[in-house]
């Protein structure tokens, strides 16, 4: 099993017996490597809710769906969320082509590396290879930040609110209400 290509549950650790979790529950799937964790299962339900609801047409894949990002690390990443259109990652297999994608979510995890690795690499990944909404739902200080309009590597647009707000999805026509995730902050 190759341990580093895993993506830990958030507030969970991999050891010689399997993982173990210090946090909230969280989602599972299954890999060829065993169940792996994404997003909490509360943030999970609550911004999956609002997006369906909203755009039945489009699908908040978070099952663990990988994407080719060049600029990433070892050039790929596994998003905790990816906002597509329904059966846009039909046959595509492990490691997706991100063209199509609208939005990424991530969910900031409570590792010691969330700065680099949620804040600042991945939206500079996610806005090199063009996905139009990076979403981030920071736990750490209770807000989300929408990454929008991306050009040259960078979003030139970035908006944060707290926990409470009303945030418009660019692009996508969504509004996300985050009131309710005031539940599950710190």
């Amino acid at each position: 099993m190759n341990r580093a290509s895993l993506r830990r549950p958030l507030g969970c650790h991999v050891n010689e017996v399997g993982t173990s979790c210090s946090r909230k529950a969280h989602s599972t799937h299954q890999t060829r490597w065993g169940v792996v964790g994404i997003l909490p299962v509360h943030e999970e339900e609550e911004v999956k809710r609002q997006f369906m609801v909203q755009r039945a047409d489009l699908d908040l894949n978070v099952t663990g769906q990988g994407l080719k990002v060049d600029s990433y690390r070892k050039g790929r990443a596994r998003p905790d969320g990816i906002l597509a259109p329904v059966d846009h990652f039909a046959g595509q297999g492990e490691w997706a082509d991100p063209a199509g994608v609208l939005v990424v979510v991530e969910v900031t995890s409570w590792d010691s590396d969330t700065n680099a690795h949620d804040r600042a690499e991945r939206a500079h990944a996610y806005a090199a290879c063009g996905i139009g909404v990076y979403l981030l739902v920071d736990r750490d200080d209770d807000s989300v930040t929408v990454h929008s309009e991306p050009e040259g590597g960078r979003y030139r647009s970035i908006a944060t609110l707290g926990y409470g707000h009303t945030v418009e999805i660019p692009g996508v026509g969504v509004t996300l209400n985050t009131d309710g995730l005031k539940r599950y902050g710190r």
